[in-house]
This record gives structure tokens, C-alpha cells and sequence, in this order.
């Protein structure tokens, strides 16, 4: 245990100097990281949001053909994200991240950010005690997927 925090903490350390300190080697994987981020915010939104727009009255009359057109338009745009970030990010593109750990890593930038957006737009929705452990399993998942 005490070399899994030790090796932990270590790994951390790198990423806060890999965050505030870029350099031209590790700017794609900034750049793939921020990419994924803008990405999963409009697949948060495309995929939940016309459900917040029916809580609030707007979307309550659509056919539901308009309501996937609407999400199927705000996916648009995530594509327009996610795609460089996986092109920029893959290795076999001269990036620094295999397949496994870009879906490992998305996955992860993908329950954070529907946390933050079900936490800002559905408030009776709740995180109950399962729900962050399976948020420090998916942790553990990227640590062991770059161990």
C-alpha cells in the first residue's frame, strides 16, 4: 500500500507540472485533454440536457423527432471536439495516448463533467456513497491503465 500511494502521488505531482508547465512534447496531450473536456461538456448537454429543457416547460410540446434533432445539433458539436482530441491524442498519430488509455481517460472526463452539469441543472438529483466509489474505481482504472 505504502508504494501504491508513494507511486500515487508521484504520478500526481508530474501531472500538476505537466499542467502548468507544457512543453512542446507534451503539449498534444494537453491538447487532447482539453479537447475531451470541451467535447463531454456538449455530450453531457446533448445527450441530458433536453431533459432539463422539459423539467422547465420548453421542449414539453416537441415531437420527439424535434427533441433528437435538437441533442443530435448540440452533438454536432462535441464531435467537433472529440474527434481532433482522439486524432491529436492517438500514438499511431504521433500523440501520446494508446486507444485504451484515451477511452479510459474520456470515461473519466465524462462522469466528472455530467457530475458537474447534474449537480448545476438537475438539483434534486443527488451523488450518494456508491456513486463516488465508482468515481474512485474509474480513478483507479486510469492509474492502472498508465501503470
Amino acid at each position: 500500500m505504502r508504494n501504491f500511494a508513494a507511486d500515487f502521488f508521484k504520478k500526481s505531482s508530474k501531472l500538476i507540472c505537466f499542467i502548468t508547465n507544457p512543453t512542446p512534447t507534451t503539449m498534444p496531450a494537453l491538447q487532447t485533454i482539453l479537447l475531451l473536456l470541451t467535447s463531454n461538456i456538449f455530450m453531457t448537454l446533448a445527450w441530458y440536457g433536453h431533459l432539463r429543457l422539459q423539467q422547465a416547460g420548453i421542449s414539453t410540446h416537441w415531437p420527439l423527432i424535434a427533441v433528437i434533432a435538437f441533442s443530435w445539433g448540440i452533438a454536432f458539436i462535441e464531435y467537433c471536439f472529440a474527434v481532433p482530441a482522439n486524432r491529436i491524442g492517438f500514438e499511431g498519430n504521433g500523440g501520446p495516448f494508446t486507444l485504451v488509455q484515451l477511452k479510459v481517460i474520456q470515461e473519466v472526463i465524462s462522469l466528472t463533467i455530467f457530475t458537474a452539469i447534474v449537480g448545476f441543472l438537475f438539483h434534486g438529483q443527488s451523488l450518494q456513497w456508491n456513486h463516488l466509489a465508482a468515481f474512485v474505481c474509474l480513478v483507479l482504472a486510469v492509474y492502472f491503465v498508465f501503470k
